[in-house]
């Protein structure tokens, strides 16, 4: 076993979302250490040969697809190993409602909201790698980890930087967190060069390797505007303290500064596996393959300010964080549409904030009362940003 100090018995887990990119690294720490876990249950949106696959490695319980169309296929893939087989969204729920100490939350979209939420008021402890549970859900998911003493372990590797040294005792102590961003492949392009950017350019990462919704995102720097609301929530701080610097190398993955002027940060290779294995193993750590760092090799680490002209994401984000109520759960709505669409060719990559912006513009962001609230605000971005790539 290449675990130190995991308690017995084996810790057991769920994993939502596992065929994504998040979830396969999670299966691969999983199965380095089958002594370890004991998963209980597996979930994914339409990969059923995937799905299957992984549950029979795995020996799960549970394998549930979102997709009810996808249900034949899954089942007949199980058929004869004892494995029970599900799906639609409400099975999907089911599963992470199944008694397993972790969860991972890995499934991207709103569809990973109701999961989520569902694994959080049974107390259990969640690896949060799903973006819209605090970005669009942010206040109603942070009241309810601490209405049933759920714990929130952030997989984001800038979050996970930041859980790891922070001071939560001491709120007074920390004078501002820094995030910091690759700034993507266009990090040194004028405005004018983005224009012209294709979908194959915006999803070639110049250090992570992550799914095409994600990479333009970073393209874009709307992920580090998404992050900055997720860290609002997540960490004891104001808007104001949380400051965002370009760091190309992706080696110190985020800061947090303390008003006796001390840094601390955390760095390592840009390998998710490492931010998964802390949430996997929590409080304890647990060994993985992610190449060990060498900052000889390395020799420079660079940091600069993010270009507020060429990426007009980043103030987007903080207005809609300021402004409250669904302005987040909108923009971010409307920003997945967006890339959809810029994907598909039917806009251009400068379009994809300029929709957001328009989106915000003329949306209504009441306080939600709950989670049925938040989801009629998603919807209501998406309806609204539709429109406007129907009609530029």
């Amino acid at each position: 076993m290449v675990l130190n100090d995991i308690p017995t018995p084996p810790r057991t887990v769920t994993i939502l979302g596992s065929t994504g990119s998040v979830g396969r690294n999670t299966v691969d720490l999983v199965e380095r250490s089958p002594a370890a876990f004991e998963v209980v249950a597996l979930t994914a949106g339409r990969n059923a040969a995937l799905l299957a696959d992984q549950a029979r490695r795995l020996r799960a319980k549970l394998a549930v697809v979102g997709d009810p169309a996808c249900y034949r296929e899954l089942r007949d893939a199980l058929s004869g190993t004892g494995i029970e087989a599900a799906a639609g969204p409400e099975a999907v729920i089911e599963a992470a409602l199944h008694p397993a100490e972790w969860v991972m939350a890995a499934i991207v979209g709103a569809a990973g909201l109701a999961p989520t939420l569902a694994a959080v008021r049974r107390g259990a402890i969640i690896g949060l790698a799903n973006k819209e549970c605090l970005v669009s859900a942010g206040a109603l998911m942070m009241a309810e980890v601490q209405r049933h003493g759920s714990t929130l372990v952030p997989v984001d590797s800038e979050h996970s930087a930041i859980f790891q040294v922070i001071d939560f005792e001491r709120p007074d102590a920390i004078e501002r967190i820094i995030l910091t961003a690759s700034g993507g492949p266009f990090r040194t392009r004028s405005r004018g060069e983005m224009a012209a950017v294709t979908p194959d350019e915006a999803v070639a990462h110049p250090n992570w390797s992550m799914g095409a919704k994600i990479s333009v995102d970073s393209a874009t720097m709307m992920n580090k505007g998404l992050e900055l609301v997720e860290a609002y929530h997540l960490f004891p701080v104001r808007e104001d303290q949380i400051e965002i610097l370009i760091h190309p190398q992706s080696v110190v993955h985020s800061m947090v500064a303390y008003v006796d002027g001390s840094v601390l940060a955390q760095l390592g290779s840009p390998d998710m596996r490492t931010p998964i294995s802390l949430a996997l193993g929590w409080p304890h750590r647990m060994s993985t393959p992610a190449p060990r760092l060498d900052l000889e090799k390395i020799g420079t680490l660079s940091f600069e300010k993010p270009d507020p002209e060429r990426f007009p994401a980043l103030a987007l984000a903080r207005r809609a964080l300021r402004e409250g109520g669904l302005a987040p759960t909108v923009m971010n709505a409307a920003n997945e549409v967006a890339v959809a669409a810029f994907l598909a060719g039917r806009i251009g990559f400068l379009d994809i904030v300029a929709i957001v912006d328009r989106v915000l513009e003329c949306a209504a962001c009441p306080a939600p009362a709950g989670l049925d609230d938040v989801l009629a605000g998603d919807a209501e971005g998406r309806r609204l940003a539709g429109e406007f790539v129907s009609k530029p």
